[in-house]
């Protein structure tokens, strides 16, 4: 049509020179609209669609993915691990299951042994003192997890479910454009979009030689060697978790504290929890923060700290420096601006209302990288199941967040559900709060003659009657599956 219309211009005579302009130019930007329509055809078939898109293959992100697909829609999920500034990477399958709970916990389990191994003359068992073999443990342990990232792709593919491994950033709300390790660029659009991306451990940029140097726990369990001396700078559960298993096996570890042993927990439980590792041979520099870490000619780690209280300047060596010192959320390369997805301005952490719904309406949040929700593989797991109940149909039901237990696998195990004594009081009123509690002696102790001065329990509770239980706090063996028990209850 365009060729019959420049046709019949080009037979017009004379002043039909402007109105044969105007038609070539109508013609030319016909054909020009035809080409950008087709771009966009072609764009558009290059572009694979889905019901539901989950960005993050972590524990939240995979059950929301699983539970669709499930319920008949079509998913499809996209995770990529970028390397930690050491080079360390992993598989499918997010924080929990590579350098998180797994690998944690039967590390945890491996320092426990060596105590038991230690307690076993006392229960007729001849034992000699064993060194402990780091490299065999670390093989096992890895080969482990790399089981369950295998067992990850299978319940996937099982479930029909499309998994990419690709880093994800939108490109429009319903949009995102993921590129491979090689390069290569793939479109996927979907009605609804889950981020489930976590988080990655925090290092002080600020300190000299802290990346250049430094590991966090995205390393510490992919380590084929021992760290050997370690000094583990931080406070929080995981900087104790991991020094209080690297103590267990005999390693030499001290730990930095800037203030407070784990903030947001009930602080008498935290004293006990640091007084328990202390006795084990874990030493603790409180009030310091380190200012450089420099190599040394023969491989060490030369460490130099402030004491805040004197201001004086200290140093150590260490052939391990772990840094423990918190967790960023995994949003900063997603361009969610392009999504109009609304972030925290202090945290960077996506914020949410109660049905994980962002500032975009089908675009929504689970797990760490939402804000004000607690850094827990349970917790994002039962979000991500609801959520996906919810979006097809099958629930109305939403996530209680109130009153999840949660346990520190510290050397002696620290469960808790509820409020602190500290949060009761702030809530409540220190007249209208009551407390509970008794020092005891595990039976397990007893033979072995164990010290017991730290297993210690405490119920928070309201003074008025019935005396509502508030929070409970456990610190001794086997806290987890005791706090479990306790929180039914409470629940």
């Amino acid at each position: 049509m365009a060729a019959m219309a420049a046709a019949m211009a080009a037979a017009l005579p004379g002043a039909g020179g402007r109105f044969r302009w105007r038609i070539g130019a109508a013609a030319a930007a016909a054909a020009a609209a035809g080409g950008v329509r087709g771009a966009a055809r072609r764009a558009a078939a290059g572009r694979q669609n889905y019901d539901l898109l989950v960005i993050g293959g972590g524990s939240g992100g995979l059950a929301c993915a699983k539970e669709a697909a499930q319920l008949g829609k079509k998913v499809a999920v996209v995770d990529y691990v970028e390397p930690s500034p050491r080079g360390t990477r992993w598989g499918l399958g997010g924080t929990c299951v590579n350098v998180g709970c797994i690998p944690k916990k039967l590390m945890h389990q491996a320092a426990l042994l060596g105590g038991m191994v230690r307690d076993a003359p006392h229960y007729g068992w001849a034992l000699q003192p064993v060194p402990h073999n780091w490299t065999t443990m670390a093989e096992a342990v890895q080969n482990h997890v790399k089981s369950l990232n295998w067992g990850h792709r299978v319940q996937l593919q099982d479930r029909k479910v499309m998994y990419f491994n690709i880093k994800a950033s939108f490109v429009d709300a319903h949009t995102i454009c993921g590129v491979s390790k090689g390069g290569k660029e793939t479109l996927l659009s979907a009605e609804h979009i889950v981020i489930a991306t976590g988080g990655r451990p925090r290092y002080p940029t600020h300190i000299e030689g802290a990346l250049e140097y430094g590991i966090t726990s995205d390393d510490l369990f992919w380590l084929k060697e021992s760290p050997g001396k370690t000094l583990v700078v931080g406070a929080s559960y995981v900087a104790l978790e991991c020094a209080g298993f690297l103590t267990g096996l005999g390693l030499d570890t001290t730990v930095m504290i800037r203030s407070i042993p784990l903030r947001g927990f009930d602080q008498q439980m935290s004293s006990l929890v640091t007084e328990y590792m202390a006795s084990q041979g874990t030493r603790f520099l409180r009030g310091c923060t380190p200012s450089r870490v420099r190599r040394l000619p023969d491989g060490q780690l030369q460490v130099t700290w402030e004491d805040l209280s004197s201001g004086k300047e200290d140093m150590g060596t260490f052939n391990t420096v772990l840094w423990a010192i918190g967790r960023i959320p995994e949003t900063r390369s997603l361009n969610l601006e392009k999504a109009g997805v609304h972030t925290s301005p202090t945290s960077q952490k996506i914020l949410v209302d109660a049905q994980e719904t962002t500032s975009v309406p089908h675009i929504y949040a689970i797990g760490d990288v939402a804000e004000g929700r607690p850094e827990l593989t349970p917790t994002a797991i039962m979000a991500g199941k609801l959520l996906a109940q919810r979006l097809c149909g099958q629930s109305s039901d939403v996530m209680d967040y109130d009153n999840v237990p949660t346990t520190v696998f510290t050397p002696l195990e620290y469960g808790c559900v509820g409020l602190s004594e500290e949060e009761a009081v702030a809530r409540h009123g220190e007249e209208h709060v009551e407390v509970y509690h008794a020092y005891y002696k595990p039976l397990e102790f007893t033979v072995a003659e164990r010290d017991a001065s730290q297993c210690y329990i405490k119920m928070v509770c309201l003074q008025k009657p019935p005396q509502l239980v508030l929070g409970l706090h456990f610190l001794g063996p086997n806290a987890g599956e005791v706090t479990q028990g306790f929180a039914l209850g409470i629940k």
